[in-house]
């Protein structure tokens, strides 16, 4: 045909167009052939695959966290989970209709998941954790619902519900816009679970896991038909954490009576550490919520439940929660004065009710009379303390504040931790534009005004006075282990730094903690006919928005301390009264005291 062609385009002007025209049409199709095959080839290959073959992802169960006597806290169990696959088009809307009412998914979010698919031949996960009924009623229905499986995956768990929820945090179904972020990572699906907040996202990487998948051949409905190719998931790395379950509970339990009765609805924070190693012990706070609702598929009513909540159920208050330390911080306010030799142990400081040069009271408007260090501090005398601050000055009470460890985070394996705030005439004139007066001073001394710590940071302050002033940094994870259950990662206690006083200072400090926990002292009446010696100091946090905050700090035995606990109730209140009860069923169970006397056969009579 060429042949004839050129011959009439040698003869005939308008062949020769003709002639050209034909070459032009070749050189196109051999161009477009060449582009399907070689650039596009993989893509329209994959949907003709797809056509008939399934990958199927196979989730990898997600890391165990165990306590410190190796009770699980944070579990994985098998579940049911439905999928969607398009077989012929976009899903209709008698189809979402059906489904929705089936799986009890709004229609609106059904259709936004289907709208997002992409992929021909790559499952969606429309909802997780499906009861045997609704199993069971997808199944009868499957002709009406094209595209649809049910697949058993492992999904995490929370047997303990609320329990240091803010600790454990909570998973989600990965998103596009993490598959994105992780498509770099192995064997990360559309059926991952990502940790969102807690442990569960910072030790994210190692507990997920490595998911796996089969590949399995389809028939025009899109029922397997025979498996071809199978690639098992990895699981998670298990984690080893310092809690205390039975401490937890005993905690936990504590901050609910408390609201019952009527006390800290506002809001509660307590931790417990060991002041030789910095371990946490047990760590809590409230309000809290279910991260069991996270891992299912969080409905509209629960996520309302938990983001109408105006006292933040999500936040850790251990951590990120800001409070005056109020007396709390008289423990540096006399470590500053008796190092810097500003009042003796035994100096005599006359209180008639409020101080000579300002007027500032006690709290209650009490006069004490003359007073020295160590009643000071076992009374919470303002008076002495305003004056012995007076002594001072501001700058070395923030140099001071600053070396117990105000002012920054502690550095737990924790996200979220907030830094508090050390009072300072530099702070004062940059935020305020404001002069500083000798009554700033005087609020500063007894942890009032500017000053800011976190629950945790007061924690670590009693645990520097208790162990005789070595700075820990506080953790909660103690290990992390391999497959084969063999240590991957163990953290041992870090000091960071060591508390530039002297033993006779913190023996003094000391003293006057125990006494408070004493019959003359402000926690008197709690402790009294205690088997235990304990060390505490009560405290008041001016709430400018509502009722003060009330603290309480302690720790026991006096002589050879094994526990520290802070505890803040907002709006609280007397620190005693308020948190001071909590602090005491902590230290019940700790020693298996009281309420949680061991039995004769070993057990407790709280935790059995």
């Amino acid at each position: 045909m060429l042949e004839a062609l050129l011959k009439k385009k040698n003869n005939d002007g308008p062949f020769r167009y003709l002639y050209w025209v034909i070459i032009l049409v070749f050189a196109v199709l051999t161009i477009r052939l060449m582009w399907l095959q070689l650039v596009r080839g993989e893509y329209y290959n994959s949907l003709a695959e797809g056509n008939r073959l399934r990958a199927v992802p196979l989730a990898a169960m997600r890391g165990v966290m165990y306590d410190r006597n190796g009770q699980i806290l944070v579990g994985s169990r098998p579940s049911f989970m439905a999928t969607y696959v398009p077989s012929q088009g976009s899903m209709t809307e008698d189809e979402l209709y059906t489904l929705s009412r089936l799986l009890n998914v709004p229609e609106e979010k059904l259709r936004e998941k289907t709208a997002k698919i992409k992929s021909s031949y790559v499952p969606t996960v429309l909802a997780a954790d499906l009861t045997q009924d609704i199993v069971t009623q997808i199944e009868e229905r499957r002709n009406e619902l094209p595209g649809i499986s049910v697949d058993v995956q492992p999904i995490h768990y929370y047997p303990y519900d609320m329990m240091a929820a803010q600790i454990f945090g909570y998973v989600g179904q990965i998103d596009e816009e993490e598959l994105e972020r992780l498509q770099g990572e192995e064997s990360v699906s559309g059926i991952t679970q990502i940790g969102r907040a807690g442990l569960e996202a910072y030790y994210d990487s190692l507990l997920r896991g490595k998911d796996g998948s089969r590949q399995v051949e389809v028939d025009a409905s899109g029922s397997p038909v025979k498996e071809l190719e199978r690639k098992s998931p990895v699981a998670g790395h298990n984690i080893h954490l310092t809690l205390d379950l039975n401490l937890q509970k005993a905690l936990e339990s504590a901050m609910d009576a408390q609201i019952a009765s009527g006390v800290g609805t506002s809001g509660i924070a307590a931790v417990a550490i060991d002041p030789n190693t910095g371990a946490v012990l047990a760590m809590a706070s409230r309000p809290a919520y279910n991260p069991n609702w996270f891992t299912r598929g969080i409905t509209e009513a629960e996520w309302r439940q938990i983001n109408d909540n105006p006292n933040h159920p999500m936040e850790n208050r251990v951590i990120a929660g800001e409070y005056p330390p109020g007396s709390t911080f008289k423990l540096v306010t006399g470590a500053a004065a008796l190092e810097l030799k500003k009042v003796t142990p035994d100096e005599m400081i006359f209180d008639s009710g409020r101080h000579w040069l300002v007027d500032m009271r006690n709290a209650g408007g009490e006069a004490l009379g003359w007073i020295n260090f160590t009643e000071a501090l076992a009374k919470s005398d303002n008076v002495y303390f305003y004056e012995i601050g007076r002594r001072v000055g501001i700058d070395k009470l923030e140099e001071y504040a600053k070396m117990f460890g105000m002012g920054k985070p502690t550095g737990i394996a924790l996200h979220g931790e907030e830094a508090g705030l050390v009072a300072s005439e530099a702070y004062k004139e940059k935020n305020f534009h404001q002069d500083w007066y000798l009554g700033d001073t005087f609020n500063s001394a007894i942890g009032q005004g500017f000053q800011l710590v976190t629950p945790l940071q007061a924690a670590m302050m009693v645990s520097e006075v208790a162990n005789g002033g070595i700075q820990y940094r506080p953790f909660i994870v103690s290990r992390i282990d391999n497959l084969d259950g063999t240590p991957y990662k163990i953290f041992a206690p870090e000091q960071v730094g060591t508390l530039e006083v002297s033993k006779s200072t913190l023996d003094l400090i000391r003293e006057g903690m125990r006494n408070v926990a004493e019959e003359s002292g402000t926690a008197g009446s709690l402790f009294a006919g205690f088997p235990v010696q304990v060390a505490g100091k009560t405290g008041t946090a001016e709430n400018f928005s509502g009722r003060d905050h009330g603290w309480f700090v302690a720790y026991a035995p006096y002589e050879h301390p094994r526990i520290v606990i802070a505890v803040l109730t907002e709006q609280g209140g007397f620190g005693a009264s308020s948190s001071g009860p909590i602090v005491k069923t902590m230290l019940e169970e700790f020693f298996h005291v009281g309420a949680y006397a061991l039995k004769a056969d070993g057990s407790d009579n709280k935790n059995e």
